[in-house]
């Protein structure tokens, strides 16, 4: 499908500059788009490519307009009508793109809708007409499916489980008993939800012994969980998602962790059980945090970062253990001079025994 510029800026409420009528059937990143293609500008760095693009549409963010004019070699905003590509100036030209992207994605990919042959679902279970169950799936007893869920195949629902409405469940997502999944979430494949916290106490002879895990995992609404991502059931009361957190790959939530609202987890990220992460924080990747502990809202933990203890101001940390950002850049230059400082002081030594 083609789509012209003026019909795009209309969808984004955008202000076009340059031909109207040029139309794109594809995007691209703006260093290799070609003729016909969609691409966007949302950081001063890219600037420049706005001259050498090919792209036949770019979304350029508004506010980038005075970088704009001392970057390229045009004199005024007049003249950006003579780049190669028309431009739409728009608030947030990544977040237009997001919002174009959603729509290409329903189309290419709509919502399924039926229930596929072979699967298992328990005797009992109401299926919403708009619901799509896909093959090889298996509902457990008493399962809630809100209406327009997609449940891929593979898919596993134990007893007692409660997925929201027009949430996604991608091929081979497990979700243990009695776990509850709210409204618009994702879930990527292999996603495992509800299994056993890491709960184990050695007894007298040394011998560890398992400790029930008889809690659950409560996600909350628009939730997005990606591939191969744990989140442990609580040993007693729940683990907890909240509202619009976001979870990346192979990521590691344990038992009665809980994760705040809008929060970040990047891929390979841990959380060690009943720790408490705040809302709108970000955890790159391979961050790993003790348990029992409390982050504040609003933290965010650089790649690699170790979080021993808990985190009473929010703020930007690195390291391990965690300390702050600059600080730690600045300890980082120190111990990459510390061979020629131990050569210096062993030289130095020497003199003094001498």
């Amino acid at each position: 499908m083609q789509f012209a510029a003026n019909q795009i800026a209309a969808v984004l409420g955008g202000k076009v500059i340059g031909d109207g009528n040029r139309q794109v059937s594809n995007v691209a990143p703006v260093e290799t788009a070609k003729e016909g293609e969609l691409s966007f500008v949302t950081e001063a760095k890219y600037l420049p490519c706005l001259e050498t693009t090919h792209a036949s549409v770019v979304l350029v963010t508004e506010s980038l307009l005075d970088t704009l004019n001392s970057t390229l070699s045009t004199p005024n905003y007049s003249t950006l009508s003579t780049l190669h590509s028309t431009l739409i100036l728009v608030e947030n030209a990544r977040g237009a793109m997001g919002q174009l992207l959603t729509l290409v994605e329903k189309a290419m990919n709509p919502a399924r809708q039926g229930i596929e042959q072979p699967c298992f679902i328990s005797e009992g279970v109401s299926v919403p007409e708009d619901a799509y169950i896909g093959a090889f799936a298996y509902i457990g007893k008493n399962v809630k499916l809100g209406k327009g869920v997609q449940v891929y195949p593979q898919v596993y629902l134990g007893d007692n489980v409660v997925v929201g409405d027009n949430t996604i469940l991608y091929a081979g997502v497990r979700i243990y008993h009695d776990c509850k999944v709210g409204a618009n979430c994702i879930l990527h494949a292999g996603a495992v939800i509800g299994a056993d916290g890491f709960g184990f106490e050695p007894d007298s002879k040394g011998v560890n012994q398992k400790i029930p895990q008889i809690g659950n995992v409560i996600i909350e609404d628009d939730v997005e969980i990606g591939a191969n991502a744990t989140i442990d059931r609580a040993m007693m009361g729940s683990t907890i998602v909240h509202t619009n957190a976001k979870i990346d790959n192979l990521v590691v939530v344990a038992h009665n962790v809980q994760i705040g609202a809008s929060t970040f987890m990047c891929g390979q990220s841990g959380v060690a059980g009943s720790t408490t992460i705040g809302s709108h924080c970000i955890l790159a990747g391979q961050v790993g945090v003790a348990g029992h502990i409390n982050i504040a809202d609003g933290t965010i933990f650089g790649a690699q970062t170790g979080v021993p203890k808990s985190i009473k101001k929010g703020g930007y940390y690195e390291g391990s253990p965690a300390i702050d950002a600059a600080q730690w850049r600045r300890a980082v230059v120190g111990f990459k001079q510390l061979p020629d400082i131990l050569k210096r002081l062993q030289a130095l030594e020497n003199k003094v025994e001498k």
